[in-house]
């Protein structure tokens, strides 16, 4: 009887309309709704969270159509779960007071919402604790035509006594479903973006990383949750989301007992217990989410959507094509070998020479990797006249010139290091560990972040025609001591923020000069990094077959034209395969084009300006994941542009079994059903005739419906189609 009398009293406060506190606080884009609620508590909670409904009154009935377990403590789908008071769960914040209280209570007290552009809007709710001077401050912003949020928290405080933050977490969200799947990654060097897909069970399941830099090498903060079933490219509800920190990051995502799903995410608190001084502000990492209730393909192309918006640098702009002298040169050159390297850039057609490691140090010469990271001068027997000798030859040669620096790291063999060992992150006493030979250096310290910035800047003065910088991060956090900083748990929060810090300097003086975001491979992608960044690296491994899997599953989360793929000997495909694969992006080389024999060299000649003719469709169309490598012998992907009038569809071997090949038409999606295309196949190798007879025309509704057919079989293993409107 009194647990019906409670449940009684606790849907007439939470529903009356009489009650001050009793609000509803709709947060919407073009499909999607996140909902929050102010209960008679005044207690903050998620009360909806899915596809926008047609009338807002719907959002305040929708919580009582559920007939759920109970809910003990009345918090369960708190927007902010805090420790401590009556929680029973994973919480979003954990303090400790400054008079050793450790618990937390937070009551909203107001909320407002301004607006940044037509298609950006910002709420902002406050909240208090109600005995103690703390606050808490959640931000939502939308970005409507995007169906984007990102999600942050700010925390602050005026006790008389600094209080220790034991977690700080960006959001939470609390979904609402009989079941959940969870698609997450992991990985390691060469063998990035290694998709799992599983049902979500009671308990937590923690998506994290404590490598400190290079944060991304086992576990990236990319995941899926799908809601119901498993998500397909074109059907189910999926939210599709990613930590926005280019260090440790967490998320939970906890099933409770009453079978619905809390999603925790922020940066991870793992030995980074933060202490809050009285009116110092902490302010956490950025979650990032989309959701779409008609697939994955949907929730891939919003977040697109948005990275060229908003979420990277030049996102709508143009990329350069380039030559890499590592696999031809690795760190055996000189400045007679770099010169022909000059001479082969103009003659592939590309737009840039890039010049990779070894190029300094002179006490301890960059000639392997055990030495000279960190000395960032010239090495005088290589390059006498220095790099701007080289910039001027690539000027000569009509082609621009770009540089890799790693300016973060250090070799203990190094003149930096013996000039500055309180530079370095290591432990005294404690036998030092390297990565790749190197350790980190600290940039929680003022001036370290000086050092770095420098290293970006000294060369960008002294060279003003440079036009592209490759910024590497090989190694992890060892050992983690600073010797500036006092509270050592501050350390890895406060080194990536000493890393936005150099990187905003550099984007303030050089706003406009390509970076790419290279860690050993994709150990780093993440729009924390990406909004200072044009491109990032997706992996050291260049295998092409390899290659498909892993653009296949980082496009769910990046553009085409935010990924570096290169050309290389990587792998057993032939040169065609190889170039074909690295169009799906911003196309790079690293071969040897000297070596080439003529035929290969003619090809790779004429690749060049296909790329040319098709890349804008490819950077800034519409992706369409057409036929999934994981479980058919033809992976197929399509790009569209915004008009509808050109399409770009790739079509690789996956599997070379007996017999395999294209058995069934490949549907085509994004096309304008009521016009008539043509195809034609591009890219062909000298010599090669296509089987696909370009003077034929199909409607887009056939495409789409019926396919086509690209006839990829075994000796076959890349077709590479336009697809073009009749005018």
């Amino acid at each position: 009887m009194m647990k019906t009398v409670k449940k009684f009293l606790t849907l007439f406060l939470l529903f009356s309309p009489l009650l001050p506190f009793a609000q509803t606080i709709p947060l919407l884009t073009r499909s999607n709704a996140l909902v929050l609620r102010v209960d008679a508590k005044k207690r903050i909670n998620i009360s909806y969270f899915g596809e926008k409904l047609s009338k807002e009154a719907g959002y305040t009935q929708a919580p009582g159509m559920y007939r759920q377990n109970e809910d003990y403590g009345d918090i369960l789908n708190s927007a902010y779960l805090p420790a401590g008071s009556v929680n029973m769960f994973e919480p979003a914040i954990a303090v400790v007071h400054g008079d050793g209280n450790t618990s937390l209570d937070l009551e909203y007290v107001s909320h407002s919402t301004s607006t940044i552009s037509n298609d950006v809007s910002l709420t902002t709710v406050i909240l208090k604790d109600k005995l103690y001077p703390f606050q808490v401050k959640l931000f939502y912003k939308t970005y409507f035509a995007e169906d984007v949020m990102e999600l942050w928290s700010s925390i602050s405080h005026t006790e008389k006594k600094p209080v220790l933050l034991n977690k700080f977490a960006s959001a939470s969200l609390y979904l609402k479903s009989p079941e959940f799947w969870l698609r997450n990654y992991h990985g390691d060097w060469a063998k990035e973006m290694q998709p799992e897909e599983t049902r979500i069970t009671h308990g937590i399941k923690t998506l994290d990383t404590k490598l400190g830099t290079r944060a991304n090498l086992f576990q990236p903060p990319l995941f899926m949750v799908s809601v119901g079933k498993p998500a397909t490219e074109d059907e189910g509800s999926v939210l599709v989301g990613s930590v926005s920190w280019t260090g440790n990051f967490r998320v939970d995502l906890e099933l409770d007992n009453q079978d619905n799903l809390r999603l925790t995410a922020g940066i991870n608190n793992y030995q980074s217990a933060y202490t809050l001084k009285p009116k110092e502000e902490f302010e956490t990492a950025k979650f990032l989410y989309t959701f779409s209730s008609r697939g994955k393909g949907v929730a891939s192309r919003n977040l697109h959507t948005w990275a060229r918006n908003y979420g990277m640098v030049d996102g709508h702009g143009s990329r350069m094509t380039l030559l890499n002298n590592w696999e031809a040169t690795y760190f055996d050159f000189n400045e007679t070998k770099l010169a022909e390297l000059l001479k082969d850039t103009k003659k592939l057609g590309v737009d840039l020479f890039l010049l990779d490691d070894g190029w300094f140090a002179n006490k301890y010469p960059r000639n392997d990797d055990h030495a000279g990271l960190g000395d960032w001068e010239e090495n005088k027997k290589k390059l006498p006249n220095g790099i701007s000798y080289l910039v001027k030859e690539a000027t000569a040669n009509d082609v621009k010139f770009g540089i890799w620096i790693e300016p973060e790291m250090v070799n203990p063999k190094s003149e930096l290091y013996e000039k500055h060992p309180e530079w370095v992150i290591r432990q005294p006493g404690r036998e030092e560990h390297y990565f790749r030979n190197q350790l980190v250096l600290d940039l929680t310290n003022p001036r370290v972040q000086d050092f770095v910035f420098g290293v970006v800047d000294d060369l960008l003065t002294k060279n003003p025609d440079m036009a592209y910088i490759k910024w590497d991060c090989n190694a992890v956090i060892y050992n983690a001591q600073s010797a500036f900083l006092t509270n050592q748990s501050h350390l890895y929060v406060d080194y990536v923020r000493g890393l936005y810090k150099v990187l905003e300097r550099i984007r303030t003086k050089y706003p406009t000069i390509p970076l790419m975001l290279c860690s050993g491979g994709g150990g780093r992608v993440d729009y924390g990094a990406l909004q200072y960044f044009t491109e990032y690296w997706p992996s050291d491994n260049t295998d092409p077959l390899e290659r498909i899997y892993m653009q296949w599953e980082y496009s769910y989360f990046f553009p085409a034209i935010a990924s570096s793929n290169h050309v290389t000997e990587w792998g057993k495909q032939s040169l065609k395969y190889r170039i074909d694969v690295a169009m799906m992006g911003k196309m790079g080389f690293d071969i040897v084009i000297g070596k080439l024999p003529a035929k290969e060299l003619m090809f790779s000649q004429q690749a060049v300006r296909v790329y040319d003719s098709v890349k804008n469709v490819i950077w800034h169309g519409e992706q369409y994941r057409l036929s999934d490598p994981w479980s058919n012998p033809v992976a197929s992907v399509q790009y569209v542009d915004s008009t509808l009038s050109t399409s770009v569809v790739f079509n690789y071997l996956v599997n070379n079994r007996y017999g395999q090949g294209s058995a069934y038409p490949v549907r085509l999606k994004g096309l304008d059903a009521n016009a008539d295309y043509r195809l034609r196949e591009v890219n062909l190798f000298p010599g090669t005739k296509s089987p696909v007879d370009s003077s034929l025309t199909y409607s887009g509704d056939f495409l789409m419906k019926v396919g086509f057919n690209p006839v990829v079989r075994s000796g076959r293993n890349s077709v590479v189609l336009v697809v073009e409107k009749v005018k």
